[in-house]
């Protein structure tokens, strides 16, 4: 599945795009808290130790963050293809943020779903949220089991008011 190619759905106005999500206030965190691992090196291996420390952990919190921030790019693509293949009206994805999450929003004629959760590769988190109510689990068991969780979403959303 390529992220970035349109795909065709009829009753949707969506262009296929799930934008991406590398957050930089993040990866200045990320950053930070590097800098502050690594200063603890200076009295014991003297500056070389602590920017080899500092480089290492960078690099590794930086590449954590763009692995979870792709893992919840492809859970989000899927779960919009399967929406959008099923007959639900995507208008539009777009990114936001709240806090140090990572979220896009689904925006559909009955409001909005924020897809995302903490794009960091060991706890990647994904929450899903419509109408003030959400869930939440682990990304990695969300992305194995995507065709059953966009199902269930589906009906929740998109059939929500053909049940009342």
């Amino acid at each position: 599945m390529q992220l970035e190619q349109p795909t065709q759905g009829s009753a949707s106005t969506w262009s296929g795009t799930v934008p991406s999500a590398v957050d930089v206030r993040v990866l200045g965190l990320v950053v930070v808290m590097a800098g502050l691992a690594a200063s603890m090196n200076v009295p014991y291996g003297g500056w070389t130790t602590a920017a080899v420390a500092f480089t290492l952990l960078s690099a590794g919190g930086i590449a954590l963050h763009v692995l979870g921030e792709r893992k919840l790019r492809r859970i989000t693509d899927g779960l919009v293809e399967r929406w959008d293949v099923a007959g639900g009206r995507i208008e539009d994805v777009t990114r936001s943020s709240d806090g140090m999450r990572t979220e896009w929003r689904v925006h559909t004629p009955d409001g909005d779903v924020v897809i995302g959760g903490i794009a960091l590769v060991p706890i990647a988190r994904l929450s899903v949220e419509w109408r003030g109510i959400g869930d939440t689990m682990a990304a990695r068991e969300a992305e194995s089991n995507i065709d059953q969780l966009a199902t269930g979403l589906y009906r929740e959303i998109f059939e929500y008011d053909s049940a009342r």
